[in-house]
């Protein structure tokens, strides 16, 4: 049954939606992206409406996010939050404060009805901004014609779905999810019209470019030349600027942006075998350039892929992996004051801080939030975070990232096969079996996955008590007692150990170690794994 004011795409309260999982939310077409603290003070807030939320309780919600979280954070991020759904402390929608005590949310769900549309997302991709003093009317009429033009001859030029945006003459700042921001000082200094534009990208305030524009003459047409300059300039800037985001990781810089950013995702996104290959290559390339942090990463993403596409049954040992993932972190550590200004190099950072499991999650979370702030819905950036909030437990932000994550794949493509089976372990973690039967609807069978990693899929999503296809239980058969404990150990080290909760953890594991027990006994676990995972009291 659909819960009062929901819609399909979340709850309404007034002009904002908020979806399902507080990820997101659009006001006036509009959207707004949360932090996750924000989003877990959100939640809590929402989920209870019209009853005093005291700040301690608050503070629990947002403890997981934050180290060292107190009041006065509560506090900042209730601000924070007014201030993107439009709210006022002295007149609130939303969020009322008890002073002393806490919060209220007060904001009353719209009666679902079912015409009401969502709102459209806008993907501004462009906030021009006209300053001008503020009792000069004349002059805000020949700034709004001028910025009216760089809009269309900018707008004309950029990619389907991306819009650029002229402000009105109250707004200063660029709408939430805005990706950057020019703004447009325009003087009447008499004898000459003083004009300079400032190009920022939004999420870091970062300039991209600086530049005055010349004016000669009074009328529109005689400006029409140095508008069309100045729009030539701020497009190669963002052209400029997006490419940054894709750059690093060997991808190609001689192709369009939109195949550099596909090859970038696959590169970073799934465990490619590219990066096997490349072992000898990247190693004389370290020689050669030892102060290269995009080599080294990449050296880097070579190791994890002796790691994860090791063949399950034959296994690698405890002490070589160890030495491999000293080497990993050691390396990704000294490049991180490096890589700053590059956010597809930040992804790479987080992802292998994250898989090598040495208390750096809370690291991989900055690093990856920050570079998604900077790349917008760039797909490289959806697994990683999709695994990091799985690592917190927050199975229901996981999932809306691995779906988006497949929506915007290829078909058929390897990094819609990693995605799905990254969806099918965060389903396992949750514990919910029954929506694991629709996760795993597709062929573990793919040229992107080694028949070996296809086996122990099907071996995770099947159900203790539940038979395998025979196939499955041949290849477990024939591996043998060694085979299978290489099996649970290469499972636990790359999918589980990651996760903060037992019983998440025990919930992958469960399925694989009923069925490998069942062939070979219970003497095939290690005994690290019935720790780690939780299972002594189950086996």
């Amino acid at each position: 049954m659909e819960r009062e004011g929901s819609t399909a795409g979340g709850f309404a309260f007034g002009d904002v939606v908020l979806d399902d999982t507080c990820l997101f939310a659009h006001r006036s077409g509009e959207q707004i992206r949360f932090t996750r603290s924000e989003r877990a003070l959100l939640l809590v807030l929402s989920r209870n409406p019209h009853r005093l939320m005291p700040r301690s309780q608050l503070l629990d919600a947002i403890a997981p996010t934050q180290a060292d979280a107190s009041d006065r954070n509560v506090d900042f991020l209730v601000n924070r939050l007014r201030a993107k759904l439009g709210d006022s402390a002295k007149s609130p929608r939303f969020i009322a404060t008890q002073y002393g005590e806490g919060y209220v949310w007060i904001a009353t769900k719209l009666p679902a009805v079912a015409s009401r549309p969502d709102p459209a997302p806008v993907n501004v991709l462009l906030a021009i901004a006209p300053l001008v003093p503020r009792h000069d009317k004349r002059l805000a009429e020949r700034a709004g014609a001028i910025t009216g033009q760089m809009r269309d001859l900018i707008a004309g030029r950029v990619s389907e779905g991306q819009s650029v945006i002229v402000l009105g003459r109250e707004e200063s700042t660029a709408p939430q999810g805005a990706r950057y921001v020019l703004k447009v000082s325009f003087q009447d200094s008499g004898a000459r019209l003083d004009c300079t534009a400032i190009l920022r990208e939004v999420p870091s305030g970062r300039i991209i470019r600086a530049f005055r524009l010349e004016f000669g003459g009074a009328s529109l047409a005689a400006l029409t030349p140095e508008v069309e300059r100045a729009a030539d300039g701020i497009i190669a800037a963002l052209q400029r600027s997006l490419a940054e985001a894709s750059e690093g990781l060997g991808t190609p810089t001689d192709q369009p942006l939109e195949i550099r950013l596909r090859t970038a995702t696959t590169l970073l996104s799934a465990s490619n075998p590219a990066w096997l290959e490349k072992g000898l290559q990247l190693r004389d390339a370290r020689a050669q350039n030892p102060g290269s942090a995009d080599i080294a990463l990449q050296w880097c993403l070579h190791l994890f892929a002796r790691l994860v596409l090791a063949n399950p049954f034959t296994g690698i040992s405890r002490g070589e992996r160890d030495e491999i993932e000293s080497e990993i972190e050691a390396t990704v550590l000294d490049c991180l004051p490096l890589i700053e200004t590059n956010p597809l190099l930040m992804l790479a950072a987080a992802k292998l801080l994250y898989f090598v499991d040495r208390g750096h999650l809370e690291l991989a979370e900055d690093l990856a939030d920050r570079a998604f702030a900077r790349t917008a819905d760039f797909a490289a950036a959806l697994p990683v975070l999709g695994q990091l909030r799985q690592a917190r437990s927050d199975f229901t932000a996981a999932l809306a990232f691995f779906d988006r994550g497949i929506e915007m794949a290829g078909s058929d493509s390897e990094f819609q096969m990693h995605m799905r089976v990254l969806k099918c372990i965060a389903v396992l973690a949750a514990g919910d079996r029954e929506a694991l039967k629709a996760a795993a609807a597709f062929s573990y069978e793919s040229p992107f996955c080694p028949p070996a990693l296809s086996v122990m899929i099907a071996v995770l999503v099947t159900a203790p008590g539940h038979p395998l296809p025979q196939a499955v239980t041949d290849v477990l058969r024939a591996a043998g007692p060694e085979g299978a404990r290489n099996a649970l150990t290469f499972t636990y080290m790359t999918s589980v150990r990651h996760l903060t909760s037992l019983q998440a953890r025990a919930n992958i594991m469960q399925g694989l170690v009923a069925h490998v027990t069942e062939l070979h006994g219970t003497g095939v676990i290690p005994p690290f794994i019935l720790m780690g995972a939780g299972l002594i009291a189950a086996t």
